[in-house]
């Protein structure tokens, strides 16, 4: 029964809450420099917030250039214009990108580590600035994780795990969720409740507590993505969503994610394929996979998302509600074909840190069945 838990150490979930994101981080810093994307800009979700810290007397400098599955360049960059402005802190508002962006900033804001040096476990020396986290998709969980994801200069998806990582504060306001489109909504949901099945069935890392998060949070996914991709407007559903992905992030970021995403990882890197989507599209093969060694597992999540205590029925209730999203289910929607199939095999095997966890084995033999199986 040994075992660590860690979590970021202050919440705030409050539907409003980033129209007084001044008031609230006015202490912690005085010149932070803001983590966003284009689309967090031009749908206009970042305006109150940014609004709220002029008010509140604080120099901030916009970083608006924050790419999906962020290339190591652009991280670079973005620390560079974060020193020139002289920031004593980082917020990162956005979706996981963003946020994974704003982390590794904050780490290597007055660091003489490079990127590329703390690529890894535990890697990262000394302190980082002060950091506050915004989502505003309901998904990836970064917010309360410890992890951050770059794509390097060679194209693979390096994770950077430490305790720095941690934020100082996560603000979770559900009205930032409510304008994203439904395929958004869709993917990154089903990606939340992959984390929460993939940190139930950890093979070295399983906990407790994970398992009690895991749990509710595929509670709170299940029965609410379906209301959150219909009526988008419904701001039960989306803080519903909003907490299942927050209870999720804390789970997997002490029983990490498996198979399902390691093989996820290269298609986001090789066809841009966004990253909730890639999870949905390995999730079926990889629990048929993990069949006869997690069939109890599985059994136990059964109840949680309306099925039985049945293995087979929890993977086929799981479908059930990915296609009642109406998400795509095969690599030739996203334009992956057969020839490429070895390399994302190849890649995907790469990813020792998550394949490591799975309940079972994958080779590149079975990788490749793997995604053969959904093409």
């Amino acid at each position: 029964m040994n075992f660590t838990f860690d979590t970021v150490p202050n919440l705030i979930f409050e539907t409003g809450a980033a129209n007084r994101l001044g008031e609230i981080i006015k202490e912690r810093m005085q010149r932070p420099c803001v983590v966003t994307d284009k689309g967090v800009i031009n749908a206009g979700l970042i305006d109150d917030a940014l609004a709220s810290l002029k008010k509140a007397g604080l120099d901030y400098h916009l970083f608006d250039g924050v790419e999906a599955d962020p290339p190591a360049k652009v991280v670079r960059g973005a620390v560079e214009a974060a020193r020139q402005h002289g920031s004593d802190g980082v917020i990162g508002f956005g979706g996981g990108s963003s946020m994974d962006t704003a982390k590794v900033i904050a780490v290597l804001l007055k660091s003489q580590q490079s990127l590329e040096e703390i690529y890894g476990t535990d890697t990262v020396r000394g302190d980082r600035a002060p950091l506050v986290l915004l989502p505003t998709t309901a998904g990836t969980g970064s917010e309360v994780t410890n992890i951050s994801i770059i794509t390097s200069d060679d194209d693979l998806k390096m994770g950077i795990v430490a305790p720095q990582l941690y934020a100082d504060l996560a603000i979770l306001d559900a009205s930032l969720t409510l304008s994203m489109p439904r395929h958004v909504t869709s993917a990154t949901g089903i990606d939340a409740m992959v984390h929460a099945i993939e940190a139930f069935t950890n093979k070295l890392y399983k906990n407790p507590i994970s398992d009690a998060l895991a749990t509710k949070a595929l509670s709170l996914l299940s029965q609410n993505i379906q209301r959150a991709c219909d009526e988008p407007g419904d701001t039960s559903a989306r803080e519903a969503m909003l907490l299942g992905a927050l209870l999720a992030g804390q789970a997997f970021t002490n029983s990490p994610c498996a198979a399902v995403h390691a093989m996820a990882y290269p298609l986001g890197v090789h066809f841009h394929v966004p990253h909730g989507l890639a999870n949905s599209l390995m999730l079926a093969p990889v629990l048929r996979h993990n069949m006869p060694v997690a069939e109890k597992l599985y059994a136990e999540l059964g109840p949680v998302i309306g099925a039985s205590h049945s293995a087979n029925d929890f993977l086929d209730t799981m479908l059930s509600i990915c296609a009642g999203t109406g998400v795509k289910n095969r690599l030739s929607d996203v334009g992956v074909s057969h020839n490429v199939l070895p390399k994302l095999a190849e890649d995907a095997i790469k990813v020792e840190r998550l394949m490591r966890c799975n309940p079972r084995e994958v080779t590149y033999d079975d990788a490749l069945r793997l995604y053969t199986e959904v093409l």
